[in-house]
């Protein structure tokens, strides 16, 4: 089964300038564990919401750090035609909540988490 059939195309994404406080509201609002920072065409990174409650833990002033400080620039990327198995494989092997997908011009197209590849397995 292909991932583009669990991926979700409804991607939430905010910019580098945006602030951790910021960042977590559009987490709530958008019912996600996961924020792309940039654009479909201009991935900078990640922001998840592990790495907000981090700050939070660590007193960090959510509303001066901007998610560009805090985001994961090593990316995992799965493609439309990446199959369930091999997504789920590499998220396995590298620890993955979340996996952006491109379509063939290398443009960001959806997300998938690890409970979209549970889904399938328990489907």
């Amino acid at each position: 089964m292909s991932i583009e059939l669990l991926m979700s195309d409804s991607i939430a994404m905010v910019s580098p300038s945006t602030s951790i406080r910021d960042a977590a509201e559009r987490l709530q609002i958008a019912e996600v564990g996961l924020l792309v920072v940039g654009t479909p065409d201009a991935v900078h990174g990640v922001v998840s919401e592990r790495d907000i409650v981090r700050c939070v833990a660590l007193g960090t002033d959510l509303d001066a750090t901007t998610v560009e400080a805090i985001e994961s620039d090593h990316l995992k990327w799965a493609t439309v035609d990446s199959t369930v198995d091999t997504v789920a494989e590499e998220m396995m092997e590298n620890y993955l909540r979340h996996m952006l997908v491109a379509d063939s011009a290398g443009l960001l197209v959806g997300v998938v988490s690890m409970r979209d590849v549970l889904t399938a397995y328990l489907a």
